[in-house]
């Protein structure tokens, strides 16, 4: 008999993701637990293993291809199921794909099994299915299926002007494909016109959007609209901070680690957090509380060439600047080559953005929702300072710190700006922590 294994629900929100690599083909045999497609998703990417041993009997979609979680991805014949036993396989209803079930390559996927006759084999969107095309008048409104105006939307092609090869003209998924190859390729010239009513049409360049940029754009929405954002912008001397990593920045490197700054700040974050619970908290509306957190568990914003990905760093405040230095290297060592796992991301109480370690003095960073409260670094600069009632040489740090307003007064903010300044200024206690 044959199963249909559809895209699993593997937690996190994720509603969608896209073929990377297929590892299997029609005929192909497959063991439970073997990977059947590598798939991007917002957050990940991973393997998704088979359910069970058998045969491929259908692979539906193509690399390249965004497809919803329950999507069918494979056909798998399995071998010994036939009448009744299939008949009564065909009423259970579909078991969780555990990692327990198929070992630790599973990478924790959580997954559903459908079982399906041989009569049931799905296609994999409705192109190459005969339609009946009625005559009507000619319409501006290419005809198309949804899967193909899907997929020009989301890499911005205006489907009314891709050819159709399909019946009666209608746009086909190699349709769309075939328009961005030659858009990219500059074999579509922008045709420049005169005409009444008609404009210039000026080159441009299309870019499908990734699984990442998609999940940044829904993330700053969401926390615009359920946030109140107020940020406290502030500056900090570090004269002692920078001779410290001066002093023992080879040392470091002697052991394989990059000495920065980083980790005395999410140090001295992780204590300041500790007199100031309330930055340390989430709101519950539904059940009309506040929880405080008791753990310290600090997201860092790492660039990468996809996009921006705040892997987290846990029990912060249990930690040394060295254990902090190799976390922090590991945790952006496996952002840049795409390896992070769901659980890199889940349990973040706060978050701490470097934009200065590239350009840039300040800044209001937009929360982490639904965490209360964000802190910014800029480049430290070299300043003149009074010290002493003297005027001389310092180097500052710039602060800018966004909360949720309705969680954290500005009093509040501004103590705890002054506790985390305290604490970078005189970098040997965050040693003694």
């Amino acid at each position: 008999m044959r199963y249909i294994f559809r895209f699993p629900d593997i937690g996190e929100g994720i509603t969608e993701g896209k073929i990377l690599k297929w590892y299997v083909q029609k005929g192909q045999e497959i063991t439970s637990g073997e990977p059947v497609v590598k798939m991007e998703t917002d957050k990940v990417v991973t393997d998704i293993p088979s359910p069970k041993d058998g045969v491929i009997a259908g692979v539906f979609g193509n690399e390249g291809e965004i497809i919803n979680v329950g999507d069918p991805l494979v056909e798998i014949e399995i071998a010994g199921v036939e009448g009744e036993a299939a008949q009564e396989v065909a009423k259970e209803k579909p078991k969780p794909l555990t990692k327990e079930a198929v070992g630790e390559k599973a990478f924790g996927v959580v997954g559903t099994l459908e079982v399906a006759g041989d009569a049931a084999y799905l296609p994999a969107s409705e192109e190459g299915v005969p339609v009946e095309i009625k005559e009507e008048k000619p319409a501006k409104k290419a005809l198309a299926t949804p899967v193909a105006r899907a997929m020009a939307k989301d890499m911005g092609i205006d489907i009314n002007n891709v050819p159709g090869t399909g019946p009666a003209g209608r746009v086909m998924k190699k349709d769309i494909k075939k328009y961005y190859e030659d858009l990219q390729k500059g074999e579509l010239k922008p045709k420049i016109t005169t005409e009444p009513g008609e404009s210039a049409v000026l080159p441009v360049e299309y870019q499908p959007l990734s699984q990442i940029r998609k999940t940044i754009a829904k993330n700053m929405i969401r926390s615009k609209q359920n946030a109140a954002h107020m940020t406290v912008i502030e500056e900090v001397e570090v004269s002692e901070l920078v001779k410290m990593r001066a002093t023992y920045k080879e040392q470091f490197l002697k052991e394989g680690l990059k000495f920065s700054y980083l980790p005395f700040i999410l140090k001295a974050a992780a204590e300041a957090l500790k007199h100031h619970p309330d930055l340390n908290s989430q709101m519950d509306l539904e059940n009309n509380r506040m929880i405080y957190k008791k753990y310290y568990n600090i997201n860092i914003a790492v660039d990468t060439e996809d996009g921006l990905v705040v892997p987290v760093i846990r029990g912060v405040d249990k930690l040394s600047i060295r254990q902090l230095t190799a976390g922090i290297m590991e945790a952006a060592e496996k952002a840049r080559e795409r390896k992070l796992t769901l659980d890199d991301f889940k349990d973040g109480t706060f978050t701490v953005t470097n934009y200065g370690s590239i350009a840039g003095t300040y800044a209001v960073p937009v929360i982490n929702y639904p965490q209360v409260g964000i802190l910014g670094i800029g480049r430290i600069m070299k300043i003149p300072v009074v010290k002493d009632d003297e005027v001389t040489v310092g180097r500052v740090l710039p602060l800018s710190m966004s909360v949720d307003h309705r969680i954290v007064d500005g009093g509040e903010a501004a103590r705890f700006m002054l506790k985390l300044k305290e604490l970078l200024k005189d970098p040997v206690s965050l040693l003694l922590l």
